[in-house]
């Protein structure tokens, strides 16, 4: 309970990210809790056990605490390892250049893009159970060899046997949903102020009362993955077995038709209807599971013909297919993106010349690609007892052929292509801007520290140093630009996909002797190890997430940076927590102002949470609300990443809904924060930045014992310009 009395100014502070204890976001050793729960809640110094670190006289210190929400369950963190690939592409659409998106093409191709994500899962599903499994190895005496849990499926005709290990696909799909539904309850239901449901329309802003709101389009794609996933796996079934007559081929197409049904779902808008949208769900589940049941029922009733040599027919070219599609879309994805960014504004064009979005689909599917290939292999290595095979190395006929898709074999190599450029690149864009980071560096030392002693030279040299690591951030582009490069070449390899010709096949026709592929084999080889070892250190980091509360908020770094935004593009990524803190930050805002004023204060990616919740209050308490930010990415980072929803608009739009009662407080040694307003910004108040320098003496001071420290992004509130924010802020709240 609440027990703050009278008509107090409160300074609310809301961390950034990884998730830091309510102690040390206060700057006090014993906290209690004043509203909220264990997931997120509002602290404050317990009465009688003094002031909170930083504390300004007559302003009453409270923290919002959200980073539980994507660091606090441990099985809920190492799973969400999981759902990386499908996180990426939901994060993809927020990095469109600003604008109007005509004809929703952007949104289109990113839920079709998601939508190939969810059948590459299922495929890799499919080729582990029924293709590598079912179909390679268990017809196979050397294979299922001292494996008694493989060799009774060797009893069973093929088509039952491939319908029986079809509940792997099915129950790989359950668990991703319920990953993201389960996760999802303690973020959901924290609506807005004023009731409003979300269309999926990508063109709102931030100022959209439902912006946040991402329930309803959710449970919609939801449904329409699911039905994606089961189609896929219908598909491939009947696919794989021998057809049975005329009611075979009926029911392939009946399948075919309800897996394009859901492609249709997923390129048509979101209705807004719950009526209408829960009457065309009911109907598109009850065509799936009579057409499931069927598909079961077709195989368990097939032919009792053993497996043949190769693989699971129809397989190859569903895989191959996959990927044809994916790369389509990302070469359309990236001339519509870079066509939609050059219709912009000067001061609203995006870093990475606005190709945001298709990077960060191309490192989608990038991961995909290496969590499905990592499997195949991996299983594959196992069941034919360490050798990967390859068409110059093939497995004794007694053995089986244990050979993954030709589509994971260009993976790997790309994989491997990608990684050693990707570092070269990164290598040399630092080594080139080395020169004038240290020139940036130099000028400005020489301004902050103008006569230096000798002795404290060495001193000069490390904060020197410091500042120009700090803007290695802007030197990454190229970098960036460099992967999506190479994503695009690598679609080169689609048309080998089509015709089935593999790196080591293809090196063999081309240079005649053999050497070539030898070599390649190697090379193709070491980029599937290379790829699993990654993915194997995921796991590794996933399960010491599972036992290790400091190593999950390692992990929840990277799911505060993707999961702010709301899932409109694939539904099993993480759930978005904004969808609970803004709102809960501003219903306690609402209630805070009605006894005095209040000072939002937000550190680093908190200050992105305070500006959302400032821009969803209404007029009567923005009278009262000021904002003080620091070490803030908001124009750094978001303002240049997402430009649509954070771009110099919404900032001066921000600024102008509380009166510019706005300071930024930065340092040039800070790798993540910095100004707000540049010098020059039209209409901007000229106080809002306050540039703190760092350190603030080189020399130690007489009652001390050490020079002061190179504070960078942490800590703030030890300074007297952060109380003097305070004071001034509060004095002009009304």
């Amino acid at each position: 309970m609440d027990e703050t009395p009278g008509r107090d100014a409160v300074e609310l502070r809301v961390h950034g990210i990884s998730g830091v204890t309510a102690e040390r976001i206060l700057d006090h050793p014993v906290v209690v809790r004043v509203a909220g729960d264990t997931h997120a809640g509002f602290f404050r110094p317990r009465p009688g056990s003094g002031t909170a670190g930083g504390a300004t006289g007559g302003v009453a210190v409270e923290a919002y605490r959200w980073g539980s929400l994507t660091a606090g369950a441990a099985v809920r963190t190492a799973s969400m390892l999981l759902l990386l690939p499908f996180m990426l592409s939901n994060l993809a659409i927020w990095l469109r250049p600003p604008g109007h998106d005509r004809w929703g093409l952007l949104g289109l191709l990113c839920r079709l893009l998601a939508g190939t994500l969810t059948a590459t899962f299922v495929l890799a599903a499919v080729g582990v159970a029924l293709d590598l499994v079912g179909w390679q190895c268990v017809p196979y005496p050397g294979c299922r060899a001292s494996r008694p849990y493989l060799a009774w499926l060797h009893s069973l005709p093929a088509g039952p046997r491939l319908a029986l290990l079809s509940i792997v696909p099915l129950l790989a799909l359950w668990v991703v949903w319920a990953i993201g539904t389960r996760s999802a309850r303690a973020f959901e239901g924290f609506g807005p102020l004023v009731s409003q449901t979300r269309s999926g329309d990508r063109d709102q802003s931030l100022t959209d009362a439902g912006f946040w709101q991402d329930a309803h389009v959710t449970g919609w794609l939801r449904q329409v993955h699911v039905v994606l996933g089961i189609g896929t796996l219908n598909v491939a079934l009947l696919a794989g077995v021998a057809p049975g007559g005329i009611g075979h081929v009926v029911l392939f197409v009946i399948a075919v038709g309800l897996l394009g049904a859901g492609v249709v779902l997923l390129a048509l808008p979101v209705p807004t209807s719950p009526v209408r949208a829960g009457r065309i769900l009911r109907t598109l589940w009850a065509i799936t599971v009579v057409t499931t049941v069927l598909c079961l029922g077709s195989a368990t009733l097939a032919d009792a013909t053993p497996s043949g040599s190769g693989k699971l027919p129809g397989y190859e070219g569903a895989a191959a297919a996959v990927v044809a599609t994916q790369g389509v879309l990302l070469v359309v994805l990236t001339v519509v993106t870079y066509t939609r960014q050059r219709t912009a504004r000067g001061d609203e064009r995006p870093v990475l010349r606005g190709l945001g979005t298709p990077i960060m689909a191309a490192a989608a599917v990038s991961v995909g690609a290496a969590f499905t290939a990592t499997l195949v292999y991996r299983v594959a290595d196992a069941l034919d007892h360490g050798d990967i095979p390859d068409p110059i190395r093939p497995n004794p006929p007694i053995v089986g052929p244990l050979d993954p898709p030709v589509a994971y074999w260009w993976a790997a190599l790309a994989g491997l292509a990608a990684l050693l450029i990707g570092a070269a690149v990164t290598s040399v864009t630092l080594l080139l801007s080395r020169r004038r980071r240290r020139g940036l560096a130099a000028r400005i030392v020489e301004r902050d520290y103008p006569d230096v002693p000798a002795a404290d030279a060495h001193r000069l040299r490390l904060v020197r140093e410091t500042i120009a690591r700090s803007r290695v951030t802007e030197e990454l582009g190229p970098v960036l630009l460099a992967f999506l490069l190479i994503a695009s070449l690598g679609l080169a390899t689609v048309a080998f996909d089509v015709i089935g010709i593999g790196p080591t096949q293809l090196a063999d026709r081309l240079g005649g002797d053999g050497g070539a592929a030898v070599v390649l084999a190697y090379v193709t080889d070491a980029g599937v190890w290379v790829i699993s070892l990654l993915v194997i250190f995921l796991l590794i980091l996933g399960f010491r997430a599972y036992r290790s509360a400091q190593t999950r908020r390692v992990v929840a770094v990277l799911w505060d940076l993707g999961t702010f935004w709301p899932r409109t593009v694939h539904p099993f990524a993480p759930p978005c927590y904004a969808a609970r803190a803004v709102p809960e930050l501003a219903k306690r805002v609402t209630g805070l102002t009605a006894r005095g004023p209040v000072v939002i204060s937000g550190h680093s990616h908190g200050s992105v949470l305070a500006a959302a919740t400032i821009l969803h209050l209404p007029p009567a308490v923005l009278t009262r609300v000021s904002l003080l930010t620091y070490g803030s990415p908001l124009r750094r980072t978001y303002a240049r990443l997402y430009p649509a929803y954070f771009g110099p608009r919404t900032l001066h739009d921000l600024g102008g809904r509380i009166g510019w009662r706005w300071r930024n407080l930065w340092r040039d040694t800070d790798p993540i924060g910095g100004p707000i307003f540049p010098p020059g910004s039209d209409g901007t108040p000229p106080d809002v930045d306050i540039r703190l320098r760092d350190p603030r003496s080189l020399t130690i001071d007489p009652a001390d014992t050490v020079p002061p420290p190179i504070e960078g992004h942490w800590p703030y509130h030890t300074q007297a310009a952060y109380q003097v924010a305070i004071r001034e802020l509060t004095d002009r709240s009304g």
